[in-house]
């Protein structure tokens, strides 16, 4: 096997001519085997880190820091990572010690190695293009590795509002399909009154509908960046004028509308964005593993739970008990949801942990995030695919539920009274009579024809006020 040497300050190591990442990358991989995920299996995240790079090489040029020949190896080997190649050369590990300068090294020296052999040179020559001297010049991990996390974190987010938004219509579907189709509504696990089945699902879209526009709202938040600040906010290594031009060029090259932050002292420690980004994301975790729990609740049965609603069959339930079928997508979506607000309290934690002008924690950070969108992503699409697309109504036993109910009762409220109505819902409970036979025949508190107009199926689909 071929070598090539290269140092640094702590010493000489020797680097398998095959690779295109360098000393410090190979150092990160034997340091940091804590997760066994690289972050080449983030390719937004690889690809904003190459967007980054190319920018600041062009700021760099424009402010004459050096030649058109090092801009443009630059340029090709982050136009390389752009398009996807060179994945496999990305092995630091997600989490790491550093703040990121792990990552934002593997970043330099496979940018380095690449752009060496476009211009004719071989792997680790960097006195021509050097990791630090020229890719990472005008910068440091403290302003590309946070300003390439809110790129990726950007085009994530997206991806996730994407997945909700496809649910979302998944759900106006059988909300359509389902609107005449009449069901008990519950209370604390009790029946309530009469609602129809669409609503369910109309309610599930709303909801989830809700869920897409705070998304948006935080989404907004990862645009700031801090280029330019290099370590701590100062500038200090960066030419005039910099700053502006590296946040111009992310812009064009990304297509993300990001902005320069006004205070780079405080935008190089701050992680506030990610806490409410995390947050926001728990709200839709939560909430959308309770719609999942009601997904539970209406499948369950078929012949002793409340058999309202048939999930996809998507495998046999269990290893002993024939022909049991379990609501697989929904509580492997459940569990998903947990894992998202745990990760939750990881990034409360790892932001609270910031000291002084650097947040050494934001690797953690951006692991949870790019975890739980990715995590949560797959999981609706997984939801509105293999479940909630294929969900059927049971019509009829859902409408002799209702009738059956002792909760249709209320509707007699502004006509009998409510203590008459508690009478005659306590009488039915005991005796097992229909409050239509106790109302009417055997008590004839109204009569049929008042009992029709209060119980036609229009009716107790859109109730108006009846009082005599």
């Amino acid at each position: 096997m071929h070598t090539r040497t290269e140092h640094d300050f702590i010493g000489s190591m020797q680097i398998p001519d095959s690779l295109y990442y360098g000393i410090q990358t190979l150092r990160a991989r034997q340091n940091f085997n804590i997760t066994g995920i690289p972050i080449s299996q983030e390719p937004l995240f690889i690809k904003a880190l190459a967007i980054v790079k190319k920018a600041a090489a062009k700021a760099n040029y424009d402010c004459k820091v050096f030649d058109k020949i090092i801009c443009d190896a630059i340029c090709y080997a982050s136009d390389r990572l752009i398009a996807g190649d060179f994945l496999d050369q990305f092995v630091s590990d997600m989490i790491q010690g550093g703040a990121g300068t792990s990552c934002n090294m593997n970043a330099n020296e496979v940018i380095a190695n690449i752009g060496l052999e476009h211009m004719g040179y071989r792997k680790g020559e960097y006195d021509f293009l050097h990791p630090n001297n020229h890719v990472n010049c005008s910068q440091s991990t403290n302003d590309a590795y946070p300003t390439a996390f809110r790129l990726a974190l950007y085009n994530k987010i997206e991806s996730f509002i994407q997945a909700q938004e496809k649910l979302v219509e998944t759900c106006k579907e059988k909300g359509e399909a389902f609107k005449d189709i009449l069901k008990m509504g519950r209370t604390q696990l009790q029946d309530a009154v009469p609602m129809t089945l669409g609503m369910v699902f109309k309610s599930y879209a709303t909801t989830i509908s809700e869920d897409v526009q705070r998304m948006r709202e935080v989404q907004k938040l990862v645009t700031e960046i801090n280029m330019g600040a290099t370590a701590i906010g100062t500038g200090i290594n960066a030419p005039e004028g910099y700053s502006k031009i590296v946040t111009q060029y992310i812009r064009e090259i990304s297509g993300i509308p990001v902005v320069l932050a006004d205070d780079l002292i405080e935008a190089t420690y701050d992680t506030g964005a990610y806490v409410q980004i995390s947050g926001t994301l728990k709200r839709c975790a939560v909430k959308l593993s309770k719609v999942c729990n009601d997904l539970r609740l209406l499948s369950s049965g078929p012949r002793c739970g409340l058999n309202e609603i048939n999930l996809p069959q998507m495998q046999p339930g269990s290893s002993i008990m024939p022909g049991k079928v379990n609501p697989v997508i929904p509580e492997v979506v459940n569990q998903t949801c947990f894992y998202v607000v745990g990760a939750d309290m990881t990034i409360t934690m790892a932001a609270e942990a910031g000291q002084l002008e650097l947040n050494v924690m934001e690797p953690v950070i951006a692991f949870s995030l790019f975890t739980s969108l990715e995590y949560l992503t797959n999981a609706i699409q997984t939801l509105a695919e293999k479940c909630v697309k294929g969900i059927t109504a049971n019509a009829e036993h859902c409408l002799q539920s209702v009738m059956n109910s002792v909760g249709i009762v209320t509707s007699l409220n502004p006509i009998i009274g409510y203590e008459m109505s508690s009478n005659i819902a306590k009488e039915a409970l005991k005796t097992g009579k229909s409050v239509h036979e106790l109302v009417v025949n055997q008590h004839k508190l109204i009569t049929q024809s008042k009992w029709d107009e209060i119980y036609s199926i229009e009716n107790m689909i859109n109730p108006r006020f009846i009082n005599t």
